[in-house]
């Protein structure tokens, strides 16, 4: 396989949405052209993107909604469960763990923990808050495969470097600082005031967001 942009990554998550919003509504087949524009980009991108991965559909006929999605979910990994632990039980963490969204996509939500006496041992719905110091053995016993990170800056990177050392080679960063990681180690972080000042830009600027200098669909593949 060809190496794989992350913006193409992300290509294929919103067409899994696609694809799962036709199949509730009876859909069964799909063009590239249908599927770019409820995607919010284009039939050549969706083929370019879709080419990576083999050959799907039929000239003329389109694309097979059902399978598809099976194959886009088998690609991305959402054909399986995948254990999650949250690392940060402050108001961000909370609101992960609880997220109920996760759980019907296959990210299963199987510890919290953190390192502050007064959090340790509470109760969030089937989950008890648990001590950092835990990490190693509950990691091994419920198989966590994915970590969520929402700790403070300043403990982000040690936290870091304990999951790390738990052999767990994947973590989403909500923490506002830039993590280093070994190769090999997936890392996403999330930052959410780019987001912001993105959406203020396109406010102070109109006319360049008309012409399209912010939105996904115009992210380079």
């Amino acid at each position: 396989m060809r190496n794989v942009s992350q913006s193409t990554v992300r290509r294929l998550s919103v067409y899994v949405r696609v694809l799962e919003d036709l199949e509730r509504r009876g859909g069964e087949t799909v063009s590239s052209r249908g599927l770019a524009d409820r995607a919010g980009t284009t039939s050549a991108q969706v083929r370019k993107d879709l080419s990576y991965f083999g050959s799907f559909g039929k000239r003329g006929l389109g694309y097979s909604v059902p399978e598809l999605l099976k194959s886009l979910r088998a690609i991305l990994g959402l054909d399986r469960a995948w254990g999650v632990a949250v690392v940060g039980a402050g108001r961000i963490g909370q609101a992960l763990a609880r997220y109920p969204d996760f759980a019907d996509k296959g990210f299963d939500v199987r510890a919290v923990f953190d390192n502050d006496p007064q959090k340790i041992g509470q109760r969030w719905d089937d989950l008890e808050v648990l001590d950092v110091g835990d990490l190693p053995q509950v990691f091994r016993e419920r198989q966590i495969e994915i970590v969520i990170l929402a700790t403070g800056a300043e403990s982000a990177q040690s936290v870091a470097n304990q999951v790390v050392a738990c052999g767990v080679r994947a973590i989403l960063n909500f923490a506002p600082v830039k993590l280093q990681v070994p190769a090999g180690v997936g890392l996403n972080n999330v930052n959410m005031v780019p987001e912001l000042e993105s959406l203020s830009f396109a406010l102070t600027n109109p006319q360049a967001t008309a012409r399209g200098v912010s939105g996904a669909s115009q992210e380079p593949s």
